[in-house]
């Protein structure tokens, strides 16, 4: 009977370690003899179950046959030896009591060595052969206590009551055999797992004995122990403060060891990882040396090496938390985080070239290789970065990298090489400036890279990378490394300075000068993690992440409102926002990002209703009451939200408590009686640059109206009212505080030899998808443009004529041009006449005087100002810019635009006297015509939208 009972719980409970309860082979009302029978002999290695005549020859005097007798199913008695007792065959056993004899043998001797043999490889391995042997009794009575204490809670309490300190059970855990092992392990967990039982003294015992079973077991590889030990283990640790100590204290590198040894067995890693989570999260933490040696199996557990979610959560816990305790001394290892992101995404990048070699021209998967190089380079030198750093902190070069706490991290294959070149005589001088400057790099390549790459970015976002943008945006590691640095060179100067010179030794000159030390590039750092999170923030699962930490939602909305210390740059504060209107628009409307699996979606289908703003969209002044999600959106996402499931029912709603009543923004977003926003914007006004510009930089103010520094246009152009006063911030919004301000931003060079650019086509196709995405067109809208920039928006909306999308052609209500060349530019006629110069990139050459692609656009735009759907005001320069400075001082002068080129033949036309091409559209203050006669047009179109909010439709089909 014992063996059919035993066959019972094996092909039962497979998994032994994930579902409770248990289905016992023994029943659920044991009496307290039987319990006290099994506890005795697992305590004394077994009992007298026959008391015949005294016998000289036995050690304690007695003889007879130790063993036990326990009756179970259907009244069967069996019998087991004690450990002493010599080997007999069991049927004899159980023939001399009598009472179950025939059922119990014929059961016993069924089983064949086939039966066995399944028996050895099944839950309990080892168990059939241990009733063979002569240690029969404690396997059987083991055996026969965790049967009963998965029973039912009666026979857990008898349990209890009959062990109150606990001594069985670790006696039960500390036994040679290994099945008494394995059910001590599993009587220790039902017990610790019983909360109307009291907690034994002897856990923190009990932790300290299964923790070794644990590692014995990874060592032997005898998984099925080491399954049942380590989820005792988990659930004595998780109840017991003095079981935590005692494993902080003493057992952190058996768990180590034994995670090392596990690595492809996916549920003891499992479990380890809960286990140091608990830990972790308890009242004491891993020390900063602990952490270093965890690191590298803990980034191996967030890297997915380790294929279970569960897995890759604890890890990315445990890491923020060490960051959160040890701040800038835990930079080697954010940095080495971002650094194994940075290899897992160029193996991505080699596979697709690999599989691209293969395929057609038209199918291969679009692979930027500058792009690739740049991330090589930069990863490299991040690699270089996290050993140097190390190394320097560790104020030594060790003859072995194995003798240093991050030994793990340090040993895997992206910091081989520069391991290598370290020299053993001397500590890197490395500090926190360079640190900080290799870790932006990585940053930005990394970002380049996955900007539209959505299988990039889902891939990045899976190895964790939200816990480093978070750890970026809201701490400053950097600076505080920075300052450590400073203030040691500080001492180590004060302490030269004391010291007598007695002996005429020679001062020491390669001591750091703390006035020397360098101040990192945190702001820098800041700005692309939030790009960044800008673009991953168009995922679903990401604006999920975001939205259930109010902490990051909280500081995301402080910093584009410019209430964060450090983060006063405009990108980062339109990242912000951008982000946090992505997380939370998108969610409330329940339309996620769409098809995750796509980098370009069907602009002529997106949602109106969840405007998604991405890489190349800047918001002005989103600290503004107008950059929120409208109240339609508001009660579309509370009904959708309500039917979502998996997700906390009030998360989004006190995400969108915090972040919109908060503060001094909570009052200007009451809506009035009327149901509107108080601050609900009627235009929005779109900026974009021209050749070479940029975003913000292209509308500084300049200091005068003509360019007088030498060099080509881009660095004029990057140069030119680089410090000034950002006029549509300053200016616009306070003057037109009844639109919406955009900057766009697109790559454009002048030549080749500094970068490619795309063509015109291309590029307005691009920007025509950023901006439907982004809902722009709900509205009407304004384009001012400078130079390129607004033969990129002709182009831009005669593709949304073709592409049907109306709505934004109907909503154009002006465009304004800065010096915009409809007809062509004398700068794109040079290079292909000096040709040893400049090479001409591809958008360069599309504006060669007389392009017939120009005049069209042109004629195509007259027809919608003709029939009244498009105003426009055009402003045209009347001095020559510089172009090239040669050798001995020669300038090239030219002026890039005239007047025959500026003005399209209709709509107004402004000159403005003695401004280059640069600074047509810089203006020098508020009654600068470039200023003042723009800020008319936008007055003039929204007089005219008050009059006839709704224009025919029909318009652009006549």
């Amino acid at each position: 009977m014992l063996v059919a009972a035993i066959m019972d719980i094996v092909t039962s409970n497979c998994d032994t370690i994930e579902k409770t309860p248990f289905k016992s082979s023994l029943p659920g009302n044991a009496t307290m003899r039987d319990i006290a029978a099994a506890i005795q002999v697992i305590e004394e290695g077994g009992m007298y179950f026959d008391e015949p005549e005294q016998d000289d020859d036995s050690d304690d005097g007695r003889s007879g046959i130790k063993g036990i007798g326990i009756k179970i199913l259907e009244g069967t008695t069996v019998l087991g030896l004690s450990r002493t007792s010599g080997l007999a065959p069991l049927g004899d056993l159980n023939a001399n009591t009598g009472e179950g004899t025939p059922k119990t043998f014929a059961l016993l001797s069924k089983h064949d060595n086939s039966s066995q043999a399944n028996l050895s490889s099944a839950v309990i391995p080892g168990l059939w052969d241990d009733l063979h042997c002569q240690h029969v009794a404690v396997p059987f009575a083991a055996w026969a206590l965790a049967n009963w204490a998965m029973a039912s809670d009666t026979n857990r309490s008898h349990i209890q009551e009959l062990d109150r300190d606990g001594q069985v059970v670790m006696t039960a855990l500390m036994a040679p055999e290994r099945t008494v092992k394995w059910h001590g392990s599993l009587v220790a967990r039902l017990l610790l797992e019983d909360l109307s039982l009291p907690l034994s003294d002897s856990v923190s015992d009990w932790s300290s004995s299964l923790l070794a079973t644990v590692s014995h077991a990874c060592k032997t590889e005898d998984i099925s122990l080491a399954q049942v030990a380590l989820s005792a283990f988990l659930v004595s640790v998780d109840r017991s403060d003095k079981a935590q100590k005692m494993v902080m204290e003493k057992g952190l590198h058996l768990m180590r060891d034994s995670a090392r040894k596990t690595r492809k067995h996916k549920s003891v890693q499992e479990g380890l990882s809960k286990a140091l989570e608990l830990l972790c999260a308890g009242d004491i933490h891993l020390s900063l040396e602990e952490s270093q040696k965890w690191s590298g199996i803990l980034l191996s557990w967030v890297l997915g090496k380790v294929a279970s979610d569960t897995v890759q959560s604890s890890g990315r816990r445990i890491l923020s938390r060490t960051f959160e305790d040890y701040g800038p001394h835990s930079v080697p290892i954010s940095q080495g985080w971002l650094t194994l992101i940075m290899n897992e995404i160029l193996n991505h990048s080699k596979t697709l070239s690999a599989k691209g070699a293969s395929l057609p021209k038209n199918e291969k998967p679009k692979v930027d290789q500058s792009k690739v190089f740049s991330a090589t380079q930069s990863t490299n030198q991040l690699a270089g970065a996290v050993v140097n750093l190390a190394m320097a902190q560790l104020g030594t070069v060790p003859d072995s990298v194995n003798n240093v706490p991050l030994a793990d991290l340090l040993l895997s294959e992206p910091f081989a090489a520069p391991i290598k070149n370290l020299k053993k005589d001397s500590v890197p001088k490395f500090n926190a400036a360079e640190s900080a400057s290799a870790t932006l790099k990585a940053i930005k390549s990394l970002t380049d890279v996955c900007a539209e790459d959505s299988v990039c970015q889902n891939k990045i976002v899976d190895l964790g990378i939200l816990c480093l943008l978070r750890r970026f945006l809201l701490c400053d590691d950097y600076e505080k490394l920075g300052a450590i640095e400073a203030y040691d060179a500080s001492r180590a100067l004060e302490a030269r300075e004391r010291t007598p010179d007695s002996l005429g030794e020679s001062p020491i000159t390669d001591m750091q000068d703390p006035s020397s030390v360098r101040v990192p590039a945190s702001a820098h750092i800041r700005r692309h993690a939030a790009r960044l999170l800008t673009i991953l923030s168009l995922l679903p699962q990401v604006q999920k992440i975001i939205l259930a930490d109010k902490t990051w939602c909280k500081w995301l909305d402080d910093c584009a409102r410019g209430n964060i210390s450090g983060c006063n740059d405009p990108k980062t504060q339109s990242y912000a926002r951008a982000s946090l209107l992505n997380a939370y628009c998108n969610q409330q409307d329940g339309s996620g990002s769409g098809d995750g699996g796509s980098s370009k979606p069907d602009i002529s289908n997106m949602n109106s209703n969840c405007p998604r703003y991405g890489d190349m969209i800047f918001l002005i002044n989103p600290g503004l009451p107008h950059w929120n999600c409208s109240e339609k959106e508001q009660q579309s996402g509370k009904k959708n939200e309500s039917t979502s499931e998996g997700e906390p029912e009030n998360a989004a709603d006190a995400v969108r408590d915090h972040v919109v009543d908060a503060s001094d923004l909570s009052s200007s977003m009451v809506p009035s009686s009327s149901g509107s926003r108080v601050h609900d914007p009627e235009f929005d006004v779109i900026f974009l640059h021209g050749l070479r510009g940029g975003p913000f930089k292209t509308w500084r103010i300049a200091e005068d109206k003509s360019s007088t520094k030498s060099g080509l246009v881009e660095k004029i152009d990057q140069e030119a009212g680089k410090l000034g006063t950002f006029w549509p911030s300053e200016w616009l919004s306070s003057d037109f505080p009844q639109a919406r301000l955009f900057t766009l931003k697109y790559k454009t060079n002048l030549t080749e030899w500094s970068g490619a650019s795309l063509p015109l086509q291309e590029v307005s196709s691009l920007i025509l998808e950023k901006l439907v995405s982004a809902g722009i067109g709900d509205r009407p809208v304004v384009f001012v443009t400078h130079s390129m920039g607004g033969l990129v928006v002709k182009q831009m909306l005669h593709k949304a004529k073709e592409e049907k999308l109306d709505k934004l052609v109907n909503n154009t209500a002006g465009v304004i041009f800065y010096s915009c060349p409809h007809f062509g530019s004398k700068l794109a006629d040079m290079p292909w006449r000096m040709g040893l110069v400049l090479r001409p990139a591809p958008s360069i050459g599309e504006l060669r005087s007389g392009s017939p692609r120009l005049v069209e656009l042109n004629d195509w735009l007259r027809q919608l100002h003709k029939k009244g759907i498009v105003e426009v005001l055009s402003f045209c320069e009347t001095k020559v810019t510089p172009i090239v400075e040669g050798y001995g001082g020669w300038a090239f002068r030219l002026e890039i635009v005239p007047i025959e080129s500026a003005y399209p033949g209709f709509g107004e036309l402004v000159v403005l006297e003695s401004t280059d091409h640069i600074n047509s559209c810089k203006p020098l203050s508020r009654s600068d015509p470039s200023y003042t006669e723009a800020l008319r047009f936008l007055r003039k179109l929204s007089a005219q939208r008050s009059i006839s909010h709704v224009k025919p439709e029909s318009g652009v089909h006549d």
